[in-house]
């Protein structure tokens, strides 16, 4: 009934999607299995893609040929570039989705692509072979055998939901959760342990009163995330999120339900999001606090439902309902469904390799919230890397890898398999140590033609790159043989605050003032103008960034190069710790354990010494 397949991946939300379009176009034959084809890419939470350093994800993503930044630009109702008054390291483009939308078109771009075969079923079990995943077992009993697999189970696996004191199996309401994975590869020698996550009650939009509500629109510029022309909604038919805030009525309510919680009442054994936490758990750590603010987010442009972001809980139903109509315009609302916790097994990813391939068993791959991460950008980016080195390690045995000042998504990668995670790992620009180099501007500068090269981008990403990259240089070169007199700018400077000049100034020196834009210099200095209009927006704004930053992006770029020193190094996977007497007892149980690929990972594992590192230095011979 089944071919043999290159790749199978269990389980079709972000990461899943992402694995199987990666390898399927690099070549490889793919079964994408899922409990319900109609849950394809389901926005299981809030609907929106990007956010403080989400955003940059996305576009990486999208800068190595994946689809989570076409499919959010097709489905968007509102786009938000975030932190426009900062440097451009910290911009953000962050968007709200039409929930129903995104998924259908994420199907619809998967049953495009021909080397994706799909298949409703569960998965009960690997089929592992002289310590190789060979195949999968399903639900249904059909043994389905292969050369890879991809193990993207989001929150399914032994999955168990809570609301109040009710408790059952469920990896999202109302669907089942998975069982016997976990158990099989724990009996194999991998490690699990359990994690927390939650989701706040969905409302009638009917029933709220938007006026007791501050407004908060969309740009009235949409820049979108991915790098191709993709077809977006007009600005002015985006739909307005809101804003409202909990208060003392509101804290009051929900403490009346503290007894009855899950959380506070131990029958919860995962830790949850540290920086998405529950509304119950912000009351009681910040007790000091008579606030906190809460978005109204639309889920789509033909459902009335509301996303309640900020109120996750699982307090018991009428707790929720009692405290939720205390909120300024919620008088009135009527609730959809409650909120509520869910529980899931994860495998801590110190266990992997960089290229998500497990130490344990080759050809299995684990990627998504499997990993400990939370959060569909930081699944879709772990979904691509494994989808690609899926197809590389069955094709010529190499692997894809991102170093930290390649990408966020190296950090995030570096980050899981270097120190681990005890809770659901969320990604932040301050993660990065190079994030003036990892800017959302030019992931596709960074990235597009390494994965060109590999066969997945297209030609039509890479000859975009070309001409991006030589429209930015030429852009520089014109600006630095423009020479500019004080006729010619000073009513410009003027305007914007500027101190005029006295003599003649090169066009290039004139941009490194703060208060001056090339934009505007394009708009009101006709020699500017002349030579510049005709150039795209993003090569003006990747020109000027440039320019500007260009001290700030040497510096860095020369501490990543130094830094890359200890990453050339390589730890041979037969290294014998156990010789090195010098060694901390820490070191030691962390370097066996992780078996780090590199002096540059030894020294970034919790607990390791910079001594520990120079002592594994020493008996390298380095």
């Amino acid at each position: 009934m089944f071919p043999e397949y290159d790749a199978i991946v269990v389980g079709a939300g972000h990461a899943g999607c992402e694995a199987a379009a990666a390898a399927a176009n690099m070549g490889s034959r793919v079964l994408l299995v899922t409990m319900n084809l109609q849950t394809i890419a389901q926005m299981s939470c809030n609907p929106a893609m990007g956010g403080i350093a989400k955003g940059q994800i996305v576009r990486e993503i999208d800068a190595l040929g994946g689809y989570s930044a076409i499919i959010t630009d097709k489905s968007l109702i509102q786009f938000r570039m975030l932190n426009k008054s900062k440097g451009p390291a910290m911009w953000s483009p962050r968007a709200q989705s039409d929930r129903m939308l995104f998924a259908a078109e994420w199907r619809s771009q998967l049953e495009k692509i021909q080397n994706i075969d799909f298949y409703q079923d569960t998965v009960k079990n690997i089929i592992v072979k002289n310590k190789k995943a060979i195949g999968v077992i399903t639900g249904l009993g059909h043994t389905i055998y292969c050369k890879s697999v991809i193990l993207t189970s989001g929150t399914f696996l032994n999955g168990k939901i809570h609301i109040g004191e009710k408790n059952f199996g469920g990896g999202r309401i109302a669907e089942k959760n998975s069982t016997g994975i976990t158990e099989q590869l724990v009996e194999l020698g991998f490690e699990s342990n359990r994690l927390k996550t939650g989701t706040p009650p969905r409302i009638d939009g009917r029933s709220l009163n938007y006026e007791a509500m501050e407004l908060q629109e969309g740009d009235k510029q949409i820049t979108g995330f991915s790098y191709l022309n993709i077809p977006k909604i007009e600005a002015s038919k985006q739909l307005p999120c809101h804003i409202t805030y909990t208060n003392a009525a509101v804290h009051e309510s929900l403490k009346k339900g503290f007894d009855k919680s899950p959380m506070f009442a131990g029958r919860i054994e995962g830790r949850g999001p540290r920086y998405c936490p529950s509304i119950e758990d912000k009351i009681n750590r910040f007790a000091e606090r008579d606030r906190h603010q809460i978005f109204v987010e639309p889920e789509g442009f033909n459902t009335v439902e509301i996303y309640v972001n900020g109120f996750s809980t699982s307090l018991p139903e009428e707790i929720q309902y009692e405290a939720i109509r205390k909120m300024p315009g919620f008088e009135q609302a009527k609730m959809f469904r409650p909120g509520y916790a869910i529980e899931y097994d994860y495998f801590p990813p110190t266990q992997l390799k960089h290229s998500l391939e497990t130490k344990l068993i080759d050809n299995l791959f684990f990627a998504g919230q499997i990993n400990g991460t939370t959060g569909y950008e930081e699944a879709a980016c772990q979904g691509i890397m494994a989808g690609i080195n899926a197809h590389l390690k069955i094709i010529d045995n190499q692997s894809f890898i991102l170093n930290r000042d390649e990408a966020y998504i190296g950090v995030l990668i570096d980050d899981l398999i270097s120190k681990g995670t005890d809770e659901p790992y969320r990604m932040f620009t301050s993660r990065a140590e190079f994030r003036t180099l990892l800017r959302q501007d030019n992931a596709d500068l960074r990235l597009t033609e390494k994965s060109y090269r590999m066969g997945l981008a297209s030609q039509e990403r890479m000859n975009k790159v070309i001409e991006k990259r030589d429209a930015v240089l030429n852009i520089k070169s014109l600006l630095q043989n423009i020479t500019l007199s004080p006729d010619e700018v000073n009513t410009y400077l003027q305007k914007v605050g500027s101190s005029a000049i006295e003599e003649k100034q090169k066009a290039l020196k004139l941009l490194l003032r703060p208060d001056v834009a090339l934009t505007e210099m394009i708009k009101h200095i006709d020699a500017i103008s002349m030579h510049l209009k005709t150039f795209p927006k993003d090569s003006i704004e990747q020109a000027e960034i440039q320019v500007k930053y260009e001290r700030y992006i040497e510096k860095e770029q020369e501490l990543a190069n130094r830094m890359s020193t200890m990453e050339n190094i390589l730890i041979p996977d037969t290294f014998n710790y156990d010789k090195i007497s010098a060694l901390s007892a820490e070191a030691l149980q962390k370097f066996k354990k992780i078996k780090p690929r590199t002096l540059g990972q030894a020294s970034r594992i919790s607990g390791v010494n910079p001594s520990d590192v120079q002592i594994l230095m020493v008996y390298m011979g380095r």
